[in-house]
């Protein structure tokens, strides 16, 4: 898939969620092409070819749902490094994570993000949140060129 083409980056370890992401998308007709990151690690390669590098490589996506639990680099470091870049951090960034802890909703609002959004256990209140999370940031919300 050429990263132009990528709308969504998915930044989520759990299979369950992903395909429950994915599902809940295509169910609400949000038929933008996702590009799956499974770990900390491939989100920064996929963004910057590299986790130490300073470039952005891709153009997009217009929309990361980022989850916090995540293998090898967690999910507040990789949007630390997002909003920290002068051309990634226009991309909106919207944790959809399973963690309430205050301390990682007060972190994650100070390093940037878009809007937190506690994943709900109940698989219709799960779709109708990723169908919330769609119809706004990819069809109403209007980005910076």
């Amino acid at each position: 898939m050429n990263k132009k083409e990528v709308e969504i980056l998915l930044v989520e370890d759990n299979a369950s969620d992903e395909e429950l992401a994915t599902i809940a998308l295509k169910k609400h007709n949000i038929t933008n092409k996702i590009q799956i990151a499974r770990d900390g690690v491939e989100a920064l390669e996929y963004l910057f070819g590299s986790v130490d590098s300073e470039t952005l490589k891709c153009v997009g996506p217009l929309v990361v749902l980022l989850d916090l639990k995540l293998p090898r680099i967690d999910g507040l470091e990789v949007l630390k490094r997002i909003k920290s870049h002068p051309e990634a951090k226009k991309i909106p960034v919207i944790v959809l994570t399973s963690s309430s802890e205050e301390k990682d909703i007060v972190e994650s609002y100070r390093l940037g993000v878009n809007s937190y959004i506690r994943k709900p256990v109940d698989f219709n209140q799960f779709t109708e949140a990723v169908n919330q999370i769609g119809l706004y940031w990819l069809l109403l919300n209007k980005q910076s060129p």
